[in-house]
């Protein structure tokens, strides 16, 4: 019998950026159950809304689902859907994007879910360079997830997987 070799610990998984995409809103079901199973799963997930408020959340006050998964809003008492925001959206909006950076610079969360971001930057609300750069230099086992129904150019080549969710045609 050979002598036990010592063992190595595995290496860490490289996380992944995700996008998925439609032509139309309303596909963030599909998003939120990966979210939920992985969350109950124990992996650490955050969950943030970009253009979706109404609640009276914000980054301040994010709704906890189970232990493992945070969920957080714009904090606005509307919907945005349009790129022309009042003030007081337009500075909760920046707030909101602030506090993503810096929940995913931390490292604490192993996945990251910046729902509607894509359209928050068509929209010309949230600077496409910087998303990149918070994508480039992420840490390196933190896997996000964008979605929203415009993405760029710049944002799909940074991606390794791609979901473009679309109605089939009918029989």
């Amino acid at each position: 019998m050979s002598p036990a070799k010592p063992s190595q610990p595995l290496p860490t998984v490289e996380g992944l950026v995700q996008i998925f995409t439609a032509s139309q809103r309303g596909f963030f079901t599909s998003v939120m159950s990966q979210a939920l199973r992985l969350a109950g799963q124990g992996t650490t997930v955050l969950v943030i809304q970009f253009l979706k408020g109404g609640c009276q959340q914000g980054p301040d006050q994010p709704i906890r689902l189970g232990q493992n998964l945070e969920w957080v809003r714009l904090g606005v008492p509307n919907c945005l859907d349009t790129p022309q925001v009042d003030e007081s959206s337009a500075i909760a909006l920046k707030e909101l994007w602030r506090f993503a950076i810096a929940a995913i610079d931390s490292g604490r969360y192993e996945l990251v879910v910046l729902d509607e971001l894509t359209l928050a930057v068509d929209f010309g609300l949230i600077a496409e360079a910087e998303v990149v750069e918070l994508l480039r230099h992420r840490p390196q086992h933190v896997d996000v997830i964008l979605t929203g129904p415009r993405v760029s150019e710049s944002l799909l080549a940074i991606a390794d997987q791609i979901t473009e969710l679309r109605r089939g045609s009918r029989y």
